[in-house]
């Protein structure tokens, strides 16, 4: 049993679907101190103009260190009409545009209060367009784990009975192995490989959301996304 285990992103890149693709159980992890000026609220897509960034605005103050799910949205502005101006200008010839637009159309005609409910509403949306719709995914703020950040991961993997622990190559830099493999689990990084694949606008810029993907190669998209780790297996 092989589990994953990320914090909530808004139109995660590739490399967060693919851990989902290679994970039995996918774990939000909403309920650990939400990190500003990381991914949480933004991304970026990819215009004739070269990248762009795609923010939502969240109610913050410098002194409060919120959990994830608590960060609420900042509706003051019209955020939801700029982002879906900008989905529907930028990649409305893209070969696959009917096919996923009604996403984002659907997600910016709902009211938002929480970024958790928006980011979780595109991660399963986004993985049913991907094929992976059927994948278990759950937050950890449903679990009732308590602990410090190693205790609670391990303790989420033996809830799960997950003898691997699917981490984000970044995890290197804190990850205590030992702790994990101490209790029968080990600890598998990432090293993803980013496909090229056929992009409207020029030159391929890569770490882009997987919208971008999927817009531009529809079903085919889990393919492409995973082709590395294959051609990998197959030298």
């Amino acid at each position: 049993m092989k589990i994953g285990i990320l914090q909530p992103s808004y139109l995660p890149w590739l490399g967060y679907f693919e851990q989902l693709e290679q994970s039995d159980v996918f774990v939000l992890y909403d309920d650990v101190q939400y990190d500003r000026g990381g991914w949480r609220n933004r991304n970026r897509i990819k215009t004739a103009n070269g990248a762009q960034w795609l923010t939502v605005p969240v109610l913050l103050k410098f002194e409060e260190h919120p959990l994830n799910r608590e960060v609420r949205i900042d509706n003051s502005s019209p955020w939801k009409r700029k982002h879906l101006q900008a989905v529907r200008q930028n990649y409305a010839k893209a070969p696959f545009y009917q096919d996923s637009i009604p996403l984002f159309e659907e997600a910016y005609s709902r009211d938002w209060e929480y970024l958790i409910d928006l980011n979780a509403f595109f991660i399963h949306g986004l993985a049913g367009c991907l094929g992976l719709g059927e994948k278990k995914i759950v937050r950890s703020s449903t679990l009732n784990i308590q602990g410090d950040r190693i205790g609670r991961l391990i303790a989420i993997c033996r809830l799960f009975k997950a003898d691997i622990f699917y981490e984000g190559a970044a995890g290197k830099n804190y990850m205590d192995e030992k702790a994990f493999a101490d209790q029968g689990i080990k600890v598998e990084f990432q090293d993803y490989q980013h496909p090229v694949y056929r992009q409207l606008y020029g030159d391929f810029i890569p770490y882009l959301s997987v919208v971008d993907l999927i817009f531009n190669h529809g079903r085919e998209s889990l393919s492409i996304l995973t082709q590395p780790r294959f051609e990998e297996r197959q030298k």
